[in-house]
């Protein structure tokens, strides 16, 4: 029996029916500004791809792939093909993988706020050294610090929108993460095009601009409240009831409360979260913290936003055209996010995850075949034909947006109990960055050696995750954060481990 079947039958949620409070504008406000993390992640991604593909850029830093790019080349799909510009992109990604793991005891123990301002302290250091960058060992240093700060920013930013989000609405709130993601995505797309023109040096003003969102959030990790639970776990109980009575708009927050201090009380009972976290009561959290990152960065939607511009560029496009169909899947990838926000706390996690991860895969599979038959090492697309490839990977970005894309960090960053939730979260974070490492150091290879089979190679693994989901993903919608443990145990397959 799948998982959603039990969560239909009903869950038992202890104090969850008790629960009193509103939607207010206090919680808005914090979850919106602590969101503006999401942002640093998505302008990275938007504008690495779009630095790589500039002359100026490449000219300076890698010249043997200007030149390939600037002579006839003998297949197309080698262009790009350079293991220095990989690690370009790539070795941001290491590193916040390596400072996703140092963030969590930091998290812990002083905040979820402390680790959002490091986050932008240390992007903001790193925009500043890639823009005033003069060699490559100044280039990757300031990769790497962009790295810290992402690690310590995707780190604590779902565990803070998670943590502040009323039940009914934490899906629809945890979003926020995502949406800053996207948007941070566009901009970065809409900067490139515009700085492409901007000549030798226009690449220096779009990653220098990366500095903006990191002194955003750090100002908001300043100026942010701490959460209740976070208050709570570190001993300041009164601190975290008022803050709770705020967020809530009422004074009647005793359910929530006693669950959060019941959490708390356990939490402080844990001296290694890290070795904790593998005990079998909490496995199933463990593999979904391992898995759902996992496959999202396994749906192959990195690969396209990574190297939007390369890619197109690839198959035929040219360089302002390249730029532009980036910007495009940018501005659709941000649109779509939106559906997810009105939808995920009406309609539930499986329901997104398992729609998204079908249309994903037909998209895959017609930009393969178009790509098999219509395109080769010596042959550009037609006109026609590049549109339709354009339209098709929009419509994989749009399904990519709603479902997979933000539910692959909301899922993760809500379904771990207080005492292992700070070490889940990092968990989570590390597997995908290094998933993004391995994909982002490997994909101008993989395109080199499987050409339009990249895409069936991915069409593949949204199948598998798609399986997996359906099988072994409770419904987490509408369960308080503190009581997410009876999913576990009244699912299907889960409660033959954890019980």
């Amino acid at each position: 029996m799948p998982g959603g079947t039990i969560a239909a039958a009903g869950v038992p949620k202890e104090r969850a029916e008790e629960y009193k409070g509103r939607v207010t504008a206090y919680v808005i406000v914090a979850c919106v500004v602590a969101a503006v993390g999401g942002s640093l992640f998505g302008y990275d991604i938007g504008i690495s791809g779009g630095v790589t593909s500039m002359d100026g850029f490449l000219e300076k830093f890698f010249p043997e792939v200007y030149r390939n790019k600037k002579h006839a080349h003998e297949n197309n799909y080698c262009k790009y093909n350079n293991q220095k510009l990989a690690a370009f992109t790539s070795s941001l990604y290491l590193a916040g993988l390596v400072s996703s793991l140092v963030a969590s005891p930091i998290t812990r123990r002083f905040g979820r706020r402390g680790s959002i301002i490091c986050g932008g302290i240390s992007f903001m250091i790193g925009a500043a050294l890639d823009a005033s960058a003069v060699n490559i060992v100044m280039l990757i240093l300031g990769r790497i610090m962009l790295g810290f700060g992402i690690g310590f920013g995707n780190q604590a930013v779902p565990l803070y929108l998670s943590e502040m989000a009323p039940t009914h609405l934490r899906g629809g709130l945890n979003m926020m993460f995502q949406l800053a993601t996207t948007l941070g995505i566009f901009t970065a797309n809409m900067i490139n095009f515009g700085t492409e023109k901007i000549r030798p040096w226009g690449w220096r003003l779009s990653l220098g601009l990366a500095a903006a969102p990191a002194i955003l959030m750090t100002i908001g990790g300043i100026l942010l409240p701490e959460t209740p639970n976070s208050l709570i776990e570190r001993g300041h109980r009164e601190k975290g009831k008022k803050v709770l009575e705020k967020i809530r708009g009422t004074s009647d927050v005793h359910a929530e409360l006693e669950d959060i201090i019941d959490a708390s009380e356990l939490a402080n009972s844990i001296e290694h979260p890290f070795r904790n976290i593998l005990e079998k009561r909490n496995r199933p959290q463990l593999v979904m913290a391992i898995f759902m990152p996992t496959f999202q960065i396994l749906t192959g939607i990195n690969s396209i936003l990574f190297y939007a511009p390369v890619l197109f560029q690839t198959i035929g496009f040219g360089g302002k055209a390249s730029l532009y169909s980036s910007a495009l899947t940018g501005a659709v990838l941000a649109s779509s996010t939106f559906i997810s926000i009105a939808t995920v706390d009406k309609w539930g996690r499986r329901a997104l995850l398992i729609s998204g991860g079908i249309q994903m895969v037909v998209c895959q599979v017609i930009v393969a075949v178009i790509l098999g038959l219509k395109f080769g090492s010596d042959k550009e697309l037609s006109k026609s034909y590049s549109i339709l490839v354009v339209v098709v990977i929009c419509l994989f970005v749009t399904a990519f947006g709603w479902s997979w894309g933000p539910l692959g960090w909301t899922v993760p960053s809500e379904i771990f109990p207080l005492e292992i939730r700070s070490a889940g979260q990092s968990i989570t974070v590390a597997v995908n960055l290094f998933f993004t490492f391995i994909i982002g150091q490997s994909f101008l290879s993989l395109l080199y050696a499987f050409k339009f089979g990249i895409f069936l190679f991915f069409a593949g693994w949204i199948t598998i995750m798609t399986i997996f989901v359906y099988f072994f993903l409770p419904e987490t919608k509408g369960v308080p954060i503190e009581e997410m443990i009876f999913l576990w145990k009244k699912h299907w397959f889960w409660r033959r481990i954890v019980l």
